[in-house]
């Protein structure tokens, strides 16, 4: 299999070494979260059950009843933690080993419950990403650290600053009240948002994006589905992962450079993705007022539907992006709109749309590029922006597109 095979079927939620035992950590977690009533110790706990699964399981094979082995090993870890004498840890070691055979918990319930506990709104979403994927997509700290580019130490601070938030808010492991349950779903998508951008457009570092990462976003909006499948939000997250990620494979040239999408072939997007994305943005409509996803989903939809660059309905893409920036108040949202503004009426029009936008964006490298790609379009000097951009990138592969652009502009 090809690299780009890989990526292809890790983004369409194809299974992977790792991916028996991560998936199942939602539903142990369950277990041991209900049985302590402490979800930090518990998600510890659970960690170190994985970990072992990780060394054991690729030599033993995996066992008949893995999520019954699991809660098995983490009830140990969780009563090393606790117990006060012997007598107490043969008591919890015969109640963990005589529960094994018998675990089945359900996953579709234990899943939501776990997403939404670990995005809590008492939770910033820095503190929220690093212990979604710790407690629901079973990463461990450092492979974490490793994806956002942080000192392991810092990213086990704010998991460990995250579980003690969410037990000073004194919240049972239950699903939240039916009244809160919509801004809870809100905030667990726009956390596996930020996942999955991080993923697919890495903000540092020397490579463009982290397909682990965007595919283990898609993995757990997978599971949110799953889950909520009547939530329009939801459903219209996991569309626009899905026709997003598709164009990966056309996304960089041989040596890992920027392909923008105006260059892309085509042919090389996967087909199967965008089908089912389609199928999912569609199914997103039609529930009530338009939401953010929603309006991002149908954005990539008309970007997939394209036969090529040119053919793209670029008056209905801006129309779009208006509803967007109506919804979410975001200035890269009009920074986006500047550009479908600069595609459907003209690159003047766009970069009068530009005006101002600094106040909220600042020095940003997008703005930077976003006015350099408009002057270019308008055939007036854009070297100068271009290299304003590059300097500011933070992306290697992103600053030497930018370098080469202003090497090629007037």
């Amino acid at each position: 299999m090809t690299a780009a095979a890989g990526d292809r079927g890790r983004a369409a939620g194809a299974a992977t070494p790792e991916d028996p035992w991560r998936a199942l950590a939602p539903r142990v977690l369950a277990v041991l979260a209900r049985r302590s009533g402490d979800f930090g110790a518990a998600e510890d706990a659970v960690q170190e059950a994985l970990v072992a699964a990780a060394t054991t399981w690729p030599e033993r094979g995996t066992p008949d009843n893995p999520v019954g082995w699991l809660v098995t090993v983490a009830s140990r870890r969780l009563a090393d933690r606790s117990r006060s004498d012997r007598a107490r840890r043969r008591r919890e070691d015969t109640a963990a080993r005589s529960e094994e055979p018998g675990v089945r918990p359900a996953a579709g319930d234990d899943s939501l419950t776990v997403i939404l506990m670990c995005c809590h709104d008492a939770l910033s979403p820095a503190a929220a990403i690093p212990l979604t994927l710790r407690a629901v997509g079973g990463l461990t700290t450092r492979e974490i650290a490793a994806a956002f580019l942080l000192p392991e130490a810092t990213t086990a601070q704010r998991i460990s600053r995250a579980k003690a938030r969410i037990a000073e808010t004194g919240a049972t492991f239950d699903l939240p009240p039916p009244d809160r349950l919509p801004a809870r779903l809100r905030t667990a998508c726009h956390v596996l948002y930020l996942i999955y951008n991080e993923g697919y457009a890495s903000t540092a570092g020397a490579e463009l994006s982290r397909p682990d990462l965007s595919a283990e976003a898609i993995r757990l909006a997978r599971m949110l589905h799953s889950a909520a499948p009547a939530d329009p939000e939801v459903t219209g997250l996991l569309a626009l992962m899905l026709l997003t990620d598709a164009r990966r494979p056309a996304r960089t040239g041989p040596a890992g450079e920027l392909v923008p999408l105006a260059e892309q072939d085509r042919s090389l997007w996967d087909h199967a993705l965008i089908t089912e994305g389609l199928r999912l943005a569609t199914e997103a409509l039609g529930h009530g007022a338009m939401g953010e996803y929603q309006a991002l989903a149908s954005i990539a939809a008309l970007h997939d539907e394209a036969a090529s660059h040119a053919s793209t309905d670029w008056r209905r893409i801006l129309a779009l992006y208006r509803v967007l920036e109506r919804i979410t108040d975001n200035p890269i949202v009009t920074l986006n709109r500047a550009v479908a503004t600069g595609m459907a009426d003209g690159p003047a029009a766009g970069l009068a749309v530009l005006d101002g936008l600094d106040v909220r964006l600042g020095d940003h490298h997008r703005l930077h590029a976003v006015r350099a790609h408009l002057l270019e379009l308008a055939g007036r000097p854009a070297a100068a922006e271009f290299r304003l951009a590059a300097a500011r990138a933070t992306n290697e592969r992103e600053r030497d597109y930018l370098i080469m652009k202003a090497a090629s502009a007037r």
